[in-house]
């Protein structure tokens, strides 16, 4: 189960650890791309192969469909973790999501999402006094 909040520092070579309750769960070989809202989200090999078996379905007609593949497929990147527990983040993903040096990791259930620590900040301000309208909006799906 993938939840919960951790910091961890990124190094200038691109290293971020990802934390040891979420090694498991994820494996030694992990996908990451660009995710929403400006983070990155890391998949287990497993999930990946689920998402990019959606995203093939999606209709090459319709140009938004067309450009969401390849914005989320020309990103993803495998990454191995290291006897430290770290992966290597590609540079043009660090550029995406803004990533200089302190770096929150979240648990959202099926992925791991990696976050410019002052973005889940600011992301966090801007959306806690909503919390209550967002559940009682999704009670249908919950």
């Amino acid at each position: 189960m993938l939840i919960g909040e951790y910091g961890h520092n990124i190094d200038a070579k691109g290293r971020l650890i990802i934390p040891a309750k979420f090694r498991e769960d994820l494996g030694d070989t992990m996908m990451v791309t660009r995710g929403l809202d400006g983070c990155l989200c890391v998949y287990t090999m497993e999930q990946w192969k689920l998402l990019y078996e959606k995203l093939m379905l999606l209709p090459t007609t319709k140009k938004e469909a067309r450009m969401y593949v390849r914005m989320v497929t020309s990103k993803a990147a495998q990454c191995e973790l290291d006897a430290q527990g770290r992966i290597l983040i590609p540079a043009s993903l660090i550029q995406i999501a803004h990533l200089e040096k302190e770096c929150i990791i979240t648990g959202t259930g099926n992925r791991v999402e990696i976050w410019a620590k002052n973005v889940w900040e600011q992301l966090n301000a801007d959306n806690a006094d909503n919390f209550e309208e967002m559940a009682e909006s999704l009670t249908e799906f919950l």
